[in-house]
């Protein structure tokens, strides 16, 4: 029996994206990690292969639809979807991408109705989280027989095949527990989202705020605001905040928007920064955390959000290849200033 990628995480005991990352030399793996991959994969006969489908369909194509495609950290998720299409490319399977740079209900109906009318056999989604978009789903597996993947951003009540992405409640959890170890368990959390429509940012959200009622009694989380992913709008809140909520100690930006949490501290002239917790390994992130304007950053392995899906539905629709687990949860990676 072949060996698996999954075979050598176990033994590695690391998870599937970070041997997938090894074995392609795609970089962010502690190198005696990445050392103890490739000896593993030597010593257990682990073959490299690309996917190879038994039948070459000229006509088989495949959707994929984005949104936020101007943000810092579509960067990877996009790299990932272009190597993808790259590779199915070579067995004749065309990808048509569709791109949006807001959560917009309308936007993506209508993305996904186009790319229906082009007659694709399955489409990879990071779905707005809305009534509207969970009924298209939910015709398109049932009605026209067409299988969904949603990566980066889940969506309930729909019968998408798989998700592909980072538990995000588990990631605010995670969050919480960082807090808790920078403040001491004592003070005041501002929590700022990017939108209230989506469901990455509402879960990130929901973990945080209920792992510090559970673990933190001693923090209280001051308020969550909308900054819509705008640096400015991160930037007024945070000084609108410090300046008449007394007692902020911490800070935790769920989603993009980065930019503005150093303006703010500059502007505040504050002898002390709260404690800053944020998401995405982009340099501009990875600037903050050098700089001490940051202490932890959680990483969510995007590369894999946006290469996975493509081959998931691929190996469905040609290799007729059941999919095993629901959800492909991708690494929730902590990095700090130490570590990048």
């Amino acid at each position: 029996m072949a060996v698996t990628i999954q075979d050598i995480a176990e033994r590695a005991g690391v998870s599937r994206g970070t041997v997938d990352r090894a074995l392609n030399q795609r970089g962010r793996v502690n190198p005696e990690v990445a050392d103890r991959v490739l000896r593993l994969a030597d010593e257990m006969g682990y073959v490299p292969k690309h996917r190879k489908y038994e039948t070459k369909k000229e006509n088989l194509r495949l959707g994929i639809v984005t949104q936020l495609s101007k943000s810092s950290f579509m960067l990877e998720v996009n790299r990932g979807i272009h190597k993808a299409m790259a590779e199915l490319a070579e067995m004749g399977i065309q990808v048509l991408l569709r791109e949006s740079v807001s959560v917009d209900e309308q936007e993506q109906l209508a993305m996904i109705d186009e790319l229906t009318a082009e007659g694709i056999q399955g489409l990879a989604l990071m779905p707005v989280d809305c009534e509207g978009v969970r009924e298209k789903i939910n015709e398109l597996t049932e009605e026209k027989k067409i299988p969904v993947v949603t990566f980066n951003s889940d969506i309930v009540g729909t019968k998408r095949n798989c998700f592909v992405g980072m538990d995000n409640k588990r990631s605010g959890q995670t969050a919480a527990g960082l807090m808790g170890m920078l403040t001491g368990g004592v003070g005041k959390i501002m929590v700022i989202t990017g939108f209230f429509s989506s469901n990455v940012n509402n879960s990130r959200v929901d973990g945080f705020v209920g792992e510090l009622k559970k673990s933190f009694p001693g923090l209280e989380a001051a308020g969550v605001q909308c900054s819509f992913d705008d640096d400015r709008e991160v930037e007024k809140i945070i000084k609108s905040a410090m300046q008449s909520i007394p007692g902020i100690n911490g800070l935790f930006l769920v989603s993009a928007g980065q930019k503005g949490i150093e303006r703010a501290f500059r502007s505040l002239e504050l002898e002390r920064r709260p404690y800053t917790i944020i998401y995405d390994l982009t340099p501009e992130n990875t600037d903050l955390l050098e700089r001490d304007m940051a202490d932890f950053l959680i990483d969510q392995d995007e590369y894999v959000q946006g290469y996975e899906p493509l081959h998931i539905l691929a190996d469905l629709i040609l290799k007729k290849k059941e999919i095993q687990d629901e959800y492909r949860y991708t690494d929730i990676n902590i990095k700090t200033k130490y570590n990048i």
